[in-house]
């Protein structure tokens, strides 16, 4: 089975930072494109970033400049640096594969993971 497995969530307070990871676990092939989701409290769900194997990246306009989206292709895991949080950046992420190689051959489509809580104060 494949797996993806976030961490790095937690408390700040506004103007604080986190670094957030992904990290895909199994037998995989290829990654090729990694993205981060967000939750609010208002039960919305958000894309926040996404980034290509090739390090392309795409930013929801709320996060750009103070969001950054990275990933260690070698150890098939993602990274969201997040810089100068504000409160309503607070939600539960999750980090989303669209497709996934496997080493059977076969693909595995849409993976979520978890999610890991971010909570910033004012």
């Amino acid at each position: 089975q494949v797996h993806l497995v976030e961490s790095g969530g937690g408390s700040v307070q506004a103007g604080g930072s986190l670094r957030l990871s992904c990290e895909a676990t199994g037998s995989i092939s290829s990654i090729n494109t990694m993205g981060w989701y967000r939750r609010t409290p208002g039960n919305t769900r958000e894309s926040v970033a996404a980034i290509t194997s090739g390090g392309s990246t795409t930013y929801a306009a709320s996060v750009k400049g103070r969001f950054t989206i990275s990933r260690d292709n070698a150890e098939n895991t993602g990274y969201l640096q997040m810089d100068r949080l504000k409160p309503e950046d607070t939600g539960l992420y999750y980090c989303n594969v669209p497709v996934m190689a496997l080493s059977s051959g076969t693909y595995a489509y849409d993976t979520w993971g978890q999610g890991t809580w971010v909570t910033v104060s004012s």
